[in-house]
Formats: structure tokens, C-alpha cells, sequence
């Protein structure tokens, strides 16, 4: 003979039943766990009640941002934590101030400069990443794809809808602006992807050029021109400087292109 339910089996049933039509399962294991704790420390409801629902919401949120840092296609996980400030110390508190997401919601820009392999990716992503953990949506590619994407759209008379639809997204992360020449067309869409989002939504680009050689990535200097005024209008520009981390400890500490840019300047 099964024995009957105590009081306390009842209310455990009635919770997980509530729990589960408020598609908040875990409720119930936050609410089993606090109980005990709550009656030895003399809580009130209300105190229990805010605990309880201070663990559903941060498990959510915690979940609802792993979600959002699958989707934008990151090139790895790499964050603020991992990134190694003493090779770029000036940048630190400039960096911190980003990763608060205050940026996003101004709908301001971040453009990372500088030469090969000094951090610029690693940040971009990273910045990517606390933007999740803030709510927003993200996407990352490279200027390449990013090129070849919008190609696709305007293939199939889609632009503008596609440029709608990458408004949802409160930031878009465009890396190695500038590492591959574009075509005329190319520009043209890379122009209008920038103005679609100018004062409405955030992006991240990088680039191992500085801004005046941007002409000779884009074939023309007008549309350069009128490009890097919508982005840096509203913009953080963060320049990295030094040897690629990539080359240390290889007796290795300079690359052509950082030579380059050092001769021009």
C-alpha cells in the first residue's frame, strides 16, 4: 500500500506543477534548495519569494546569452579575461569601459587599427562576447564574407530586407577590414551595410590599416571617404601597437606590413 503524501510532498508537487506552466522548471530545485536556508535565517516570504526568482532570472539570463554567443559566430571564445594587457597597456581601461555595453545602447562604434597579430580579432570577439552576456544580439565575420553575404541579397533582390534584418542586431563585428581589396560593387555594399547601421546599431571592425589607406581597399577614395566619416562619427578608435604575439619567442619581431605602415608614417 503506497503511503500517502506528507503536506510538504503535496506542496513540492503543486510547485514543480506551477513551475512548469510558467516554463520555469527551475524554480523548483532554486525553491527546494532556499527552504531550509530560509527558515534558519529567519527569512520573510518576500525574502524567499526574491531569492527564489533571483535564481530563475539569472539562470535564464545566463542561458539566453550562451545562446546568443553560439549564434554570432565567433571565431573561438576568447574574452577580456584571456587577453594579455600588459602587451597593450594603454588600451586597458578604454577596453573596460566598452565591456560595460554602454556603447551599444549609444549605438556607437569600435574600430580596432593595428598591425598583424596584436590583439585586434581577440578583442573584437571578446567585446562580442560581453555584448551576448548584455542582451544583445551579435554577428561576426570577416569583411570577405561579410562582402559575399550582402552579394548573395543583392543577387536575389533581397538588400534591403537583409539590411533590415541585420539592424535587429545590436552589434555586428567586421574583422581584417582591408586585408583583401575590394571591387567596385564590393565597396558599394560594404557602404551601405555601414550606412544602414549609422546611429541605429552598433559595429566592431578591425583593420591593419590606418584610415588613409582605406582608399586603396575600397578602389575609391570617395566612397572611403564617406564611409570612415559614418563610422567614426560615433566611435571609439582604439589603435594596438608592437609585434604580433604570434611571433614571440620565434626571434621573430617585425612583419612586412607592420614596416610598411611604419615607413608611411
Amino acid at each position: 500500500m503506497t503511503p500517502p503524501t506528507t503536506p510538504a510532498e503535496q506542496t513540492l508537487k503543486q510547485l514543480a506543477h506551477l513551475a512548469a506552466a510558467l516554463k520555469a522548471p527551475r524554480i523548483t530545485q532554486a525553491a527546494t534548495r532556499l527552504a531550509d536556508h530560509a527558515r534558519d535565517a529567519g527569512w520573510t516570504y518576500e525574502d524567499y519569494l526574491a531569492a527564489v526568482l533571483e535564481r530563475e532570472v539569472s539562470a535564464r539570463n545566463a542561458s539566453g546569452a550562451e545562446l546568443r554567443i553560439r549564434a554570432a559566430g565567433l571565431p573561438a571564445r576568447k574574452t577580456l579575461e584571456d587577453f594579455d594587457f600588459d602587451r597593450q597597456p594603454a588600451v586597458r581601461s578604454q577596453i573596460a569601459a566598452l565591456a560595460s555595453g554602454a556603447f551599444l545602447t549609444e549605438a556607437r562604434n569600435v574600430v580596432l587599427l593595428g598591425p598583424p597579430g596584436t590583439g585586434k580579432t581577440h578583442l573584437a570577439t571578446a567585446l562580442g562576447i560581453a555584448a551576448a552576456r548584455h542582451g544583445h544580439r551579435v554577428l561576426f565575420a570577416t569583411a570577405t564574407d561579410w562582402i559575399a553575404r550582402l552579394g548573395e541579397a543583392h543577387q536575389r533582390g533581397r538588400l534591403p530586407a537583409e539590411l533590415t534584418r541585420l539592424r535587429r542586431y545590436g552589434l555586428i563585428i567586421v574583422d581584417e577590414v582591408g586585408y583583401l581589396p575590394f571591387e567596385q560593387d564590393a565597396a558599394n555594399l560594404f557602404f551601405q551595410l555601414v550606412s544602414s547601421r549609422y546611429e541605429h546599431a552598433s559595429l566592431i571592425l578591425t583593420s591593419n590599416l590606418p584610415f588613409s589607406g582605406w582608399g586603396g581597399v575600397f578602389g575609391d577614395q570617395v566612397v572611403a571617404a564617406a564611409m570612415i566619416d559614418r563610422i567614426v562619427h560615433h566611435a571609439d578608435v582604439i589603435p594596438l601597437k608592437g609585434a604580433s604575439y604570434r611571433l614571440r619567442d620565434r626571434g621573430i619581431d617585425t612583419l612586412p606590413s607592420i614596416k610598411a605602415d611604419q615607413d608611411q608614417g
